[in-house]
């Protein structure tokens, strides 16, 4: 069995868009920004075999604010850009009921199954309460990157970081499986 690194897209591996302290998708993909030093912590945390895999809902899909055409661009850049093992979406809204959008664990769960991984190993690294949730849920030792966001907070257990560079350090560095908050 393999061991992964989850991430949450927007405000982990590009900078989110924050309008009265809650975080949006960039619009365009002229407007994606990859947040410093994630290609480095991506590439040292395959180095040393972890799989490295995006996972993001992208509900304004659904509500049309945004097109599924300009979602894949901004993919097809960030794997061009990055390290990156797979980008798994969720484009529905909570009302939608599916499986796949965090908090649920369906993304992670999907991605375990297709690549092998061992959930129970692996880590979830997000900003938002949804992205620590979806990563409990799974099984997965959970960070979180605290912008300050008006929002609801996470449920320990997680692991607060300050950013992605930091997560992969202490990954590296054999942090314990135990979730301490």
């Amino acid at each position: 069995m393999r061991r992964a690194v989850f991430l949450d897209r927007d405000g982990v591996v590009n900078h989110a868009v924050v309008r009265d302290g809650k975080p949006y998708p960039p619009e365009s993909v002229l407007a994606l920004r990859i947040v410093a030093g994630v290609p480095e912590s991506l590439a040292a945390l395959r180095d040393a075999g972890l799989l490295t895999i995006v996972v993001t809902n992208q509900p304004d899909v659904a509500t049309g604010e945004q097109s599924v055409a300009t979602v894949e661009a901004m993919h097809a850049r960030l794997r061009a850009e990055l390290p990156l093992d797979d980008i798994k979406v969720c484009y529905h809204r909570d009302e939608d009921g599916c499986d796949c959008r965090k908090p649920k664990p369906g993304m992670l769960v999907r991605a375990a199954s297709e690549f092998g991984i061992d959930l129970a190993k692996s880590y979830m690294v997000g900003d938002r309460w949804r992205d620590v949730a979806a990563g409990q849920a799974a099984g997965c030792a959970s960070f979180f990157i605290d912008h300050g966001y008006r929002e609801k907070r996470p449920d320990p257990p997680y692991i607060a970081v300050k950013s992605l560079a930091e997560a992969g350090v202490r990954i590296l560095a054999g942090f314990p499986r135990e979730n301490k908050d």
